[in-house]
């Protein structure tokens, strides 16, 4: 056991106002299974990067291990895996990749295969596996999750449960209860350790959240009986004072002395007010900085004319001589919430390709509703660039609409200013949701919709769909999502 020490580190990109860490300290034990989480454009990713010493920061980081990243980014893809895994570690022993692989259910002839020729998920747990063989190394995992079919994920998981020494960078609740036993959370205002999974650290958070909103609600109500009474305390200190220089009724002189003593005991009692006002007020800033905002979203869809959609009955797909999928049968009917399920590479995005209206080989019977608008999130984020207000008027969508979407999603104002090249995979992720918020459409298709995107707004997406019950056919592995919001399940 060692420790990775943090201690006052501040860091910005060169060029920025704003800081992302300021004065952050905290220690790491490098035999936790480390979950890190956080809202997109936090920071998580910068972090590993300190770590990697990428960047100049002020501050320190020691530690008394070496540090990996994965993804590990592979220059040579037309290299066989087995020459891949080399590169990653010269030094490795067959044996013990072939026990690693094994455990990951990965065949050993992918090894004499060109890594380029394996699947997203394949590449992943070969990755892996040799990052796990070096010894007195800590490592580095940034979103694997994102490659990973509803099974990988589910196998993966196991395999990190039983592995030590890692952060985790990861938005799948399920994902992170089932491998994690700490949790560092990038909030507001701070960042935090807490010993537990995913569950139990939102869990706390939930209570630590509504304690502070219920002691913010006593204090406003505090102050604002405290200002009332110090108002009313010094009105009548004044009115007192002023007897000093008059005459009874009764026509005999004020005492004076008296009056004095009362006005100056009104006046202590006064001030008295105001230092406990002071105290209400130092005591009300502290709170709410890490209490996270989470607006509810809301969509707009067009009914449609009938109730059925579109109807798929015995259809196969091809590309050239390749069938992709054969003999896909359902019908996307209003008010459905449809999961479209199946392995990577099972032919999901061809189907959805299909119902948008793409040219595609296929056999079978297709029908789709004369006049049906559709709003598709892509996989792809590769293609966004430039700013959100050019973006908006391009897609023909209402820009101060889109930019409150944003906003709720978690969007600083100085976001807008920045070119949509450089937001982080989940910011350009909500910049897809949002335009398709916007759109007017009779069905919402969504292919992977929560890659990159972070926990509190996959749950206000939740709530969305939950609240307003859109018409929509959806691709995910998210297995806590997709067992909320699913009336249908197509299995490809």
């Amino acid at each position: 056991m060692s420790l990775i020490n943090v201690t006052n580190v501040t860091f910005a990109y060169e060029g920025s106002y704003d800081n992302i860490f300021e004065n952050v300290s905290f220690q790491i034990d490098t035999d936790w299974k480390l979950g890190f989480t956080g809202r997109n454009g936090r920071g998580k990713t910068t972090f590993l990067n300190l770590l990697l010493g990428k960047y100049e920061y002020n501050g320190q980081i020691s530690a008394s291990v070496e540090f990996d990243y994965f993804p590990f980014h592979v220059e040579h893809m037309d290299y066989h895996t087995i020459d891949v895994v080399g590169e990653i570690y010269p030094d490795y022993v067959h044996w013990e990749l072939m026990r690693e692989l094994s455990l990951l259910k990965v065949e050993e002839d992918v090894l004499y295969r060109p890594f380029g020729s394996l699947s997203n998920g394949e590449q992943t747990k070969v990755m892996l596996a040799a990052l796990f063989l070096k010894e007195n190394r800590f490592l580095l995992i940034d979103e694997p999750t994102n490659h990973l079919d509803m099974e990988g994920r589910k196998l993966v998981s196991t395999y990190l449960r039983g592995k030590s020494g890692f952060i985790l960078v990861s938005h799948d609740r399920a994902f992170l209860d089932n491998c994690v036993d700490h949790i560092l959370s990038i909030n507001r205002a701070n960042i935090e350790i807490q010993k537990g999974n995913f569950t139990d650290w939102r869990i706390n958070k939930e209570q630590q959240d509504q304690y502070e909103l219920a002691e913010n609600d006593r204090l406003k109500k505090d102050m604002k009986r405290l200002a009332e009474a110090a108002k009313r305390t010094s009105s009548w200190s004044d009115a007192v004072e002023k007897t000093k220089n008059g005459t009874l009724n009764s026509g005999s002189k004020v005492d004076k002395g008296y009056v004095g003593h009362k006005a100056a005991k009104m006046m202590k009692r006064s001030k008295s007010l105001e230092q406990r006002q002071q105290s209400a007020m130092e005591e009300k800033s502290k709170l709410l900085k890490n209490v996270e905002s989470s607006d509810s979203l809301k969509i707009s869809q067009l009914p449609y004319h009938k109730s059925l959609l579109a109807e798929l009955d015995g259809v196969s797909i091809f590309y050239g001589d390749k069938t992709v999928c054969s003999g896909i049968s359902f019908t996307i009917e209003q008010g459905d919430r449809i999961a479209l399920s199946g392995k990577n590479g099972s032919g999901k995005s061809s189907v959805i390709k299909l119902i948008c209206g793409e040219d595609m080989s296929y056999t079978g019977t297709f029908r789709r509703g004369s006049q049906l608008r559709i709003s598709y999130v892509s996989q792809d984020t590769s293609h966004l660039q430039g700013n959100l207000t050019d973006y908006a008027r391009e897609h023909g969508i209402d820009e101060s609409l889109f930019k409150a979407i944003l906003r709720k999603l978690d969007f600083s104002r100085l976001q807008f200013e920045k070119d949509m090249s450089s937001f982080s995979g989940g910011q350009k992720k909500k910049v897809l949701i949002a335009k398709s918020l916007c759109e007017p459409a009779h069905l919402h298709i969504w292919d992977e919709p929560l890659n990159f995107i972070d926990v509190i707004s996959r749950m206000q997406i939740e709530e969305l769909l939950l609240e307003h019950e859109p018409t929509i056919l959806f691709v995910e592995h998210d297995r806590e999502f997709w067992a909320k919001m699913a009336t249908k399940v197509v299995e490809l």
